[in-house]
């Protein structure tokens, strides 16, 4: 029997459709059916809203301070730590245990966050709320009484108070405790493998220190759409607008004063000499014109102040 020679371009395209061909997945090689509608899709926060996100929570740090200061009547200083993307499991395994977990809801957005008191932070300043010197916390730290809960709840309130006050310039949000857990195994409000973002902050009271930090969701994050980035962009513009008129404040112009105008000949500027007059039309009672880099801006009346000769501002002069 004769063996049938394949030419070079039959080769190539039997190896172009080997090679196009899709490769079974795991779910095909065992003899079950993909259904699309399953597939989780997951949520991206890119880097235009976790800038927006520091910028949105830069402010809270120095009103939270203020508040913590004069509540515990001791110096208290907060500044935001940083704002970076985890996954939810990771989240949960930075946890101390037992730990200071507040899960919240902000409505209108579906979903819950996680507010994190460390209890390195937390016990020192229920000491102080109680009246007895802040200490660091013991080697073997415990859930948190009812009464200290009560007392955690005041410091818990003002952070809800800065950041409504912080979201206001994005959504109006109705922030709300739903409970509070010590043990971090028991929050459950997402599966271990979904993205959310920490907003970190770092509280320091004497030779304290603890952290504070707001579990954020990503798919809270994106029911918010381009609102976030909006607000950002508006508070960059405000203070670049600051900035220029800072700069400005300081920086010189040129202002002139027209005394008169006339015309003379070339023979009589020629003649001229000390102690000649030069009359004008211009009248002694008339508005002298200030001019500012060039540009004419106001009417004026001639006079002097101390002992200096000096102009009075009579009016703006409208461009036309």
């Amino acid at each position: 029997m004769d063996k049938e020679e394949l030419s070079r371009e039959e080769i190539e395209s039997l190896l172009g459709g080997a090679s196009s061909a899709p490769k079974p997945g795991p779910a095909a090689r065992a003899g079950r059916s993909i259904t699309p509608g399953r597939l989780s899709r997951r949520e991206t926060v890119g880097k235009e809203q976790m800038h927006a996100l520091r910028t949105l929570h830069e402010g809270i740090g120095c009103h939270l301070a203020a508040g913590l200061s004069a509540m515990l009547r001791t110096p208290v200083e907060v500044r935001l730590a940083g704002v970076e993307r985890r996954t939810f499991g990771q989240f949960i395994s930075s946890l101390e245990d037992p730990a200071c977990l507040h899960v919240l809801k902000a409505a209108p957005l579906e979903g819950n966050l996680v507010l994190d008191v460390a209890p390195s932070i937390l016990y020192p300043i229920i000491a102080r709320l109680l009246g007895g010197d802040p200490e660091p916390p013991a080697a073997a730290p415990r859930p948190l009484t009812e009464i200290e809960l009560r007392l955690a709840s005041r410091i818990t309130g003002l952070l809800l108070d800065e950041l409504r006050n912080a979201w206001q310039k994005v959504v109006d949000l109705e922030w709300e405790v739903v409970r509070v857990e010590s043990s971090p195994q028991r929050l459950g409000i997402l599966p271990p493998g979904k993205d959310v973002v920490l907003v970190c902050f770092e509280l320091t009271m004497g030779p304290l220190r603890g952290r504070v930090r707001l579990c954020i969701p990503c798919s809270m994050i994106e029911q918010l759409g381009g609102r976030l980035l909006s607000s950002a962009n508006r508070q960059a513009t405000s203070r670049g607008i600051g900035k220029i008129g800072q700069a400005l404040q300081k920086s010189l112009v040129e202002l002139r004063v027209e005394l008169a105008r006339t015309q003379i000949t070339a023979g009589e500027l020629i003649d001229l000499g000390i102690g000649d007059v030069i009359t004008t039309d211009q009248k002694v009672g008339d508005p002298l014109v200030i001019d500012v880099d060039g540009r004419v801006q106001f009417y004026a009346q001639p006079g002097n102040h101390e002992g200096q000769k000096a102009i009075r501002i009579e009016k703006r002069i409208e461009p036309s």
